[in-house]
């Protein structure tokens, strides 16, 4: 610890947390209110699953949508870290949630963690489906990891007043905006990441995630979903793994 912290942590603590960049070491420096005791069921391997991922989804949920009970939610790209812990958490705070995935094996596991409606883009088209399982409504909010790709089926998928929120760019960053269907239904869209904000945000997004997210992890309402563990040693197949896209969830690297 530092000479300077004054919190409730002491040296042996068992914590985790977000850092900007470089969490791939043997030691990483952050700040002491961006550091979570870790909950007593977690081991090492599924705490080192868990930050980044819930810490992105929650504020993207809670803070840039302001989703509500009752609501539909949209989950783009469900087998990747932000997009699993988005369905878990969309289903925890009382939403019927739609996700996508090119795999049909990643839809069956997103549906063991509470995906209530799993749509194979691009062999079936989002806004059909979004159409068909909402009476012509549309979902309320969309949490995309995709970007470009994604753009016009979002549009198409909303419902009146719905919310896009931006978070990845796994289909390109740049894309043609139709924008009569955004003023027609009075859409929000909203792009976010972590990496970009002040000490001050990222340190306001923790502490939420320590709230809400934390008394969930410990009572198994929420779980991190880990792919494959490497030893540190095997980094190189580790990151292999992870640009296969073939995994469902984290890859963890243990030292």
């Amino acid at each position: 610890l530092g000479p300077d912290v004054t919190g409730p942590l002491k040296a042996g603590d068992r914590v985790f947390g977000i850092v900007g960049g470089g969490g791939q070491a043997e030691y990483v420096v952050t700040h002491e209110r961006m550091a979570v005791p870790i909950p007593a069921n977690l081991d090492f391997d599924a705490a080192a699953a868990v930050p980044e991922v819930f810490v992105t989804a929650h504020d993207a949920l809670e803070t840039r949508a302001g989703v509500r009970p009752g609501e539909r939610v949209l989950v783009h790209a469900v087998g990747g870290g932000v997009g699993s812990a988005a369905v878990q958490l969309a289903r925890a705070m009382g939403c019927t949630v739609f996700g996508t995935s090119r795999t049909a094996s990643k839809l069956r596991e997103a549906a063991a963690l509470g995906l209530d409606v799993g749509i194979e883009s691009p062999r079936e088209d989002v806004a059909d489906v979004v159409r068909q399982r909402t009476g012509g409504a549309g979902v309320d909010v969309i949490i995309d990891l995709l970007g470009a790709a994604a753009l016009a089926a979002n549009l198409a998928a909303l419902a009146m007043n719905g919310r896009l929120v931006l978070v990845g760019l796994l289909g390109g960053g740049t894309a043609t905006l139709e924008m009569a269907p955004l003023m027609r239904k009075r859409l929000t869209v909203v792009a976010t990441t972590l990496r970009a904000r002040p000490l001050e945000e990222k340190i306001a997004a923790t502490r939420r995630f320590a709230h809400q997210v934390v008394p969930w992890l410990e009572r198994g309402l929420v779980r991190p979903v880990i792919d494959r563990v490497f030893p540190f040693g095997d980094v190189r197949a580790a990151q292999d793994r992870l640009e296969s896209n073939l995994g469902f969830g984290k890859v963890i690297l243990r030292l």
